[in-house]
């Protein structure tokens, strides 16, 4: 980088996007951080849905393949596409 080159501020809206207490954190952190990151960010996001399937039960994981059914329907219609 020369001297007069100074870094790109991010836009108002990832700035008022990574002001969000937890979700702008971690995002910031995917985004600007290094690649280990994804990798916590899993492992924390596992560790909370084992906390609520031991806290609540079934329910818990009932909730959670309901939640999930949007993102697999996209699966499947993409890889019937063919992309």
């Amino acid at each position: 980088m020369s001297v007069t080159e100074r870094p790109q501020r991010p836009s108002p809206a990832r700035r008022a996007f990574y002001a969000v207490p937890v979700i702008g954190w971690i995002a910031r952190d995917l985004a600007e951080g290094g690649s280990d990151n994804i990798y916590y960010l899993l492992v924390a996001v596992l560790s909370l849905w084992a906390i609520a399937v031991m806290t609540w039960g079934l329910p818990a994981l009932t909730l959670t393949a309901v939640a999930l059914v949007p993102a697999i329907m996209a699966t499947l219609v993409l890889l019937t596409i063919g992309r």
